[in-house]
């Protein structure tokens, strides 16, 4: 099914995706999630796709929840709120949070505007975050009566720190680039014009560089063991999965490149190679 509020393009071994209802400030929608959840389900079951970008159409990044239902926006059961946010495709494509996470392929986030409420918090499970330099960013929900979601009260502090999170969720209060960037929320700023243009660089850095194979299983090490008390659940499986990877052609190849002071022409795909799970890869690859 093609997405409805999302415009997708394939550019050699990059899926862009960009948020698609500028008329609207690409304001966040059921259908919306849903057709977000699509398309990182695309990204990782095809592989000639190395490497998501998430961007939008217009000035504005997300302005957050369409709240053009008014006062009862927000209520989802029984109120107005059911026209967007009640309707949504539920099941496989319906839970975007969890596409974001389990797709095997590193994602890059491209900020062409301001971002608030549920505009910022889908793009936490997002590996990397650029924006331009006149971004703002908003955790707004006290300000609405609502509680941070999509998973952000377990993102937002793993990216900036408790205190940052704590003070950007209850405030609600819009933050300006610069403070982003200091804090960790994104790494780069760039100006309006060169965002997409940096996006790509970025993405064809990993592209053009790195083995798949290793980048789905190093996304997975990091994202599941950085927040671990102490560093015996790493332990526990990076050894072994270096073991199995050791003696493949992908390492055979990266080693040879390097060598011979040439681009790498790793032959693994993330969809057959996958070192097979046992009991210590199950947790890591699940």
């Amino acid at each position: 099914m093609e997405p409805t509020t999302l415009e997708l393009r394939q550019d050699g071994p990059i899926l862009w995706v960009v948020l698609h209802r500028p008329e609207a400030m690409n304001a966040y929608t059921a259908t919306m999630g849903a057709d977000i959840a699509a398309a990182f389900h695309r990204a990782d079951r095809d592989d000639s796709i190395r490497v998501v970008v998430l961007t939008a159409k217009g000035r504005v990044f997300c302005a957050g929840a369409d709240v053009s239902a008014g006062a009862g926006a927000f209520d989802t059961e029984s109120g107005a709120g059911a026209k967007n946010f009640g309707g949504g495709r539920h099941g496989e494509d319906g839970d975007f949070v969890a596409a974001m996470m389990e797709c095997r392929k590193p994602s890059i986030v491209a900020f062409n505007g301001a971002a608030a409420g549920v505009g910022l918090t889908l793009t936490l499970p997002c590996d990397i975050r650029i924006a331009v330099d006149s971004a703002k960013f908003g955790c707004v929900f006290t300000r609405r009566g609502l509680v941070p979601e999509a998973g952000s009260a377990w993102f937002l502090p793993r990216i900036v720190g408790l205190p940052t999170a704590l003070r950007w969720c209850l405030t609600g209060a819009m933050v300006p680039a610069a403070e982003a960037l200091a804090a960790g929320l994104v790494s780069e700023l760039c100006p309006a014009e060169a965002l997409e243009a940096r996006a790509r660089a970025l993405a064809m850095e990993i592209a053009e560089n790195t083995a798949p194979v290793a980048v789905a299983l190093t996304r997975r090490l990091l994202w599941r063991h950085s927040a671990e008390d102490s560093p015996k659940g790493a332990l526990a499986v990076d050894a072994r999965l270096n073991i199995a990877l050791g003696k493949g052609a992908d390492v055979h190849e990266g080693v040879s490149a390097f060598l011979q002071k040439r681009p790498p022409a790793f032959p693994g795909k993330v969809s057959t190679d996958l070192p097979q799970p046992d009991l210590w890869a199950e947790r890591l690859l699940r």
